[in-house]
């Protein structure tokens, strides 16, 4: 039944747009009635069953990607996924959890304020049953979809405690999570007030208006708005937050896309809190979408410095559209341009790093805008900062130590056995707490090469090709040899990188996030850099 549900499906479409060929684009239902007759000629002749709920969506995703990685579709049964993007909201306990099959839901991090706070859970906490059901079997997001529900509705949870063991059940009342996109504002040094911006979500604007309102009822001369790996959200969360530092009426963004509607010049509407506060933007490859709106506003109006390493480059903006059973299709509809015309888009996907921010742009394929005071600015892809100080960077080890999970899951241990650490601002890891964070890591795998290590067995693999490395074996062998080094080593070798980011890891275990920039501000050298240079 559900090949031929989708069959309907397919052939209603079929026939609009093969009318619509008749008259406007032959080869588009060309190629529509070409992948219909596949489709039914698959369903008659194919030697094994086919999963056409699978096959086809992943022909959409193909499709779509074809076009640019923005454009994608999001079927229903994701669609709480995507308000949780876009609203940063949720019905459920609040928390981040982690889980394997075999195991229980491990309680990772509860968030500031929320129904698993207020209910006493605590990292290493092990969740074994949701009302009364057992999670072991389950996958993380089985589990998951357990946790969550209507505001206002209990979830009885059996809970093994991670410090004591006692096996205990525990009634949460679920909540309306939404995760504040303000990581931190506080003051920082020569009263100059610091907010931390991670997302663009509904109504992110009210958040931080109230927060740059407290700093400057704390004595803020100057504001820092760190939007460094800020992937950006809701464009007009970006137009509002404008709004709070320039005069009503002045004209922040502009759009354009084939739809009339896409067309468009957006002005500010609300009176500002504030038109005169000096302000530094720090931006870096991971600040994109919103987050380059809003740098490139600050910059082209001349309202303030902007700090850091270029932006990613994406000038694009996405219109959610409606599809049949409920999903919903993202699609590339404009380009947005700033205050002075440019087009933040980079000229092509060609030119991109590995992260996929803008790569090397030729000086033949940019042009030159001009600021409101006359200074040059240029387009080709993402945002140029002023002031161009060092990005954060970390070697293969502290990497791998991240991405394995390895400083959270001894930051859990190292939970279970303290009680109690020192006051966020005051904590310091010990040697020997460090030391024994070696002896831990060394029972988990994780790629401990250097770059050096990494790059040799780039070569190693080339020489192989190349019919080089029997010739060169012994002198490859022996250098091998000496920059090789074992996981203890590595680990002692990378101590000054490694532990202010387990710091951050344990201080968030005991006062929940936000507390790890007390960490994190002690030596972030763009930060002061640019701090040093801003007039």
């Amino acid at each position: 039944m559900k090949f031929f549900k989708t069959i309907a499906v397919t052939f209603a479409i079929l026939v609009s747009v093969t009318l619509f060929a008749q008259s406007g684009d032959f080869k588009l239902g060309q190629n529509m009635e070409i992948q219909y007759s596949i489709l039914k000629e698959l369903s008659k002749s194919y030697v094994d069953t086919i999963d056409y709920g699978k096959i086809i969506p992943v022909g959409i995703k193909a499709m779509l990607q074809s076009l640019d990685p923005y454009t994608t579709y999001i079927p229903e049964e994701e669609g709480e996924d995507f308000e949780m993007m876009t609203t940063g909201a949720y019905g459920g306990i609040g928390s981040l959890i982690k889980k394997s099959p075999d195991s229980g839901v491990l309680i990772v991090e509860p968030y500031p304020g929320s129904p698993a706070v207020k209910a006493g859970m605590v990292p290493g906490d092990v969740i074994i049953a949701i009302d009364g059901v057992s999670v072991y079997g389950e996958t993380s997001a089985q589990s998951a979809a357990k946790m969550k529900g209507q505001p206002g509705t209990n979830v009885i949870f059996t809970v093994i405690r991670g410090r004591t063991l006692d096996t205990v059940d525990i009634t949460v009342t679920r909540e309306r999570i939404r995760v504040s996109d303000i990581a931190y504002a506080e003051i920082i040094r020569d009263s100059i007030g610091y907010i931390v911006l991670t997302g663009f979500t509904q109504n992110m604007h009210l958040q931080f208006k109230e927060s740059v309102m407290a700093l400057k009822e704390k004595g803020a001369k100057r504001l820092v708005i760190d939007l460094r790996g800020n992937g950006g959200g809701i464009m007009e969360e970006a137009v509002s937050l404008m709004s709070l530092f320039v005069p009503e009426g002045t004209h922040v963004l502009s759009s354009r896309g084939r739809e009339e509607r896409m067309n468009e010049e957006y002005y500010t509407t609300t009176p500002p809190i504030d038109t005169l506060i000096p302000v530094l933007v720090m931006v870096d490859s991971g600040s994109a979408s919103s987050s380059e709106i809003v740098a490139g506003a600050f910059q082209d109006l001349d309202r303030g410095a902007i700090a850091g390493r270029r932006t990613f480059g994406k000038g694009l903006i996405q219109s959610i559209k409606p599809t049949l059973y409920d999903g919903k299709v993202k699609i590339t509809s404009g380009k947005y341009y700033t205050p002075s015309g440019r087009c933040v888009q980079a000229i092509d996907y060609s030119h991109r790093n590995e992260d996929g921010s803008v790569g090397n742009v030729p000086d033949s394929l940019k042009r030159e805008f001009k600021t409101r005071l006359g200074r040059s600015v240029f387009d080709g892809g993402g945002i140029t900062p002023d002031l161009i100080v060092p990005a954060r960077s970390y070697s293969r080890p502290a990497y791998s130590l991240v991405y394995n999970d390895i400083l959270g899951d001894y930051a859990i241990e190292y939970f279970k056995k303290n009680l109690s650490i020192a006051p966020a601002a005051e904590f310091h890891l010990t040697d020997g707490e460090y030391e024994d964070f070696i002896r831990y890591a060394g029972t988990r795998e994780f790629d401990i090469r250097s770059s050096a290590e990494s790059a040799l067995d780039q070569l190693i693999k080339a020489a192989k090709q190349d019919g080089l490395y029997d010739v060169y074996k012994s002198e490859i062998d022996a250098l091998s040899a000496r920059i090789k080094v074992d996981k203890e080593t590595m680990l002692r070798i990378k101590k000054e990188e490694i532990v202010p980011l387990l710091e951050e890891e344990i201080l968030v275990k005991y006062y929940l996030r936000g507390s790890e920039y007390n960490i994190r501000l002690r030596d972030d050298q763009g930060l002061y850099q640019a701090l040093d240079r801003w007039k």
